[in-house]
């Protein structure tokens, strides 16, 4: 059960009303989180104008990557309303996406890169101290200065929103997944 109120989709300013009318019926993550937000609904719109370009189209880390850094966050932080979400299908199997991520280390599918970047994103989310010079290292083997500046912020700020996420507690209590 959600720790905050939910407002009736009715209700909802102009943005939220979108996001909630236009996500597809089986995404009850974005329906939830738009009902959530409605006692501050700028506070979401700001963010997502940041989020949804920095995770799809725009950087210079590759959306896939994105993606499993994203999943891998969301089961580490206990977030199903962020697990349950599928943002970029068309380049990350449903496969993959519901447990290939979580499995990393031995997913034939993930490349070396895509493997280093998910293991940097778990380490930021459960031992962020452990990250030293040779982690950082063994990194620019895989990415660029401005690829490594985006992942950490990415996976950064995928830590910080999910946590948020997990606290409110907006899934279903049947979770769909």
């Amino acid at each position: 059960m959600s720790r905050i109120p939910l407002a009736e989709p009715a209700t909802l300013p102009p943005f939220l009303k979108s996001m909630h009318d236009n996500a597809r019926p089986d995404d009850w993550s974005t329906q939830r989180c738009a009902r959530a937000f409605a006692a501050h609904p700028a506070l979401l719109e700001t963010y997502l104008k940041f989020y949804y370009p920095f995770h799809s189209t725009s950087g210079v880390i590759e959306p896939r990557l994105k993606e499993l850094v994203r999943l891998r966050i969301a089961t580490l932080n206990g977030c199903k309303t962020c697990k349950a979400a599928r943002l970029a299908r068309d380049v990350v199997s449903e496969r993959e996406a519901a447990a290939g991520v979580d499995v990393f280390k031995d997913e034939a599918s993930f490349t070396p890169r895509e493997k280093a970047a998910i293991k940097l994103a778990e380490t930021m989310a459960v031992d962020h101290f452990s990250i030293g010079d040779d982690e950082i290292r063994a990194l620019r083997r895989h990415f660029s200065e401005a690829e490594l500046l985006e992942l950490m912020m990415m996976a950064g700020q995928y830590i910080g929103f999910g946590r948020m996420l997990a606290i409110l507690q907006l899934e279903d209590t049947v979770c769909p997944i």
